[in-house]
């Protein structure tokens, strides 16, 4: 009987992202953008894992098979409330993007909404930060910060035995 000792990685690569082997496998798929917790969570329930395993314990096959299920949740049954591109404006069906795909579609989109020359879009275009209606009136500024100038300490004094003798002229007027 040859028992196979599985080897332990240090480092593991999960769709482009580097993560630490000691990392429980469910904190490693949250590393990667565009999967949540709730949809790492969705993913270990699917495909049987246990959540508090190793990230370093997987095979290189069981890791492919775990970007497989990020990639094409719909082959795993997983709900698509939980997709991040649904109702995709060319196809209408519901998608779901990982890292860089993720980027490059976001970007797609804000282009698209600059084209059709929406509020949204026009807030891009004019770079705004506040694209969602947001208050902007103290949020959300750029440049230098311009601060209240603090007086100097004569001036502090001065003005507090102005204040005490206008007190005083009051006092007296009744």
């Amino acid at each position: 009987m040859a028992e196979q000792v599985k080897e332990f990685r240090d480092l593991v690569r999960i769709a482009d992202k580097d993560v630490d082997g000691n990392t429980s496998i469910f904190m490693a798929m949250t590393h990667v953008k565009g999967v949540d917790f709730m949809m790492a969570n969705a993913i270990c329930g699917a495909m049987n894992l246990n959540k508090t395993e190793k990230t370093g314990n997987f095979s290189p096959e069981e890791i492919e098979k775990i970007e497989e299920a990020m990639e094409h949740p719909e082959k795993y049954e997983i709900p698509k409330w939980l997709f991040n591109h649904r109702k995709d404006l060319e196809t209408g069906e519901d998608k779901h993007f990982i890292a860089s795909d993720l980027t490059l579609q976001n970007q797609m989109d804000i282009k698209f909404i600059k084209k059709i020359r929406s509020y949204k879009g026009m807030r891009h275009t004019k770079g705004s930060k506040k694209v969602r209606g947001q208050k902007t009136r103290t949020t959300g500024r750029r440049g230098a910060t311009l601060g209240v100038a603090r007086k100097k300490k004569g001036q502090a004094e001065g003005a507090a035995k102005k204040a005490t003798a206008a007190a005083e002229a009051k006092d007296k007027k009744k």
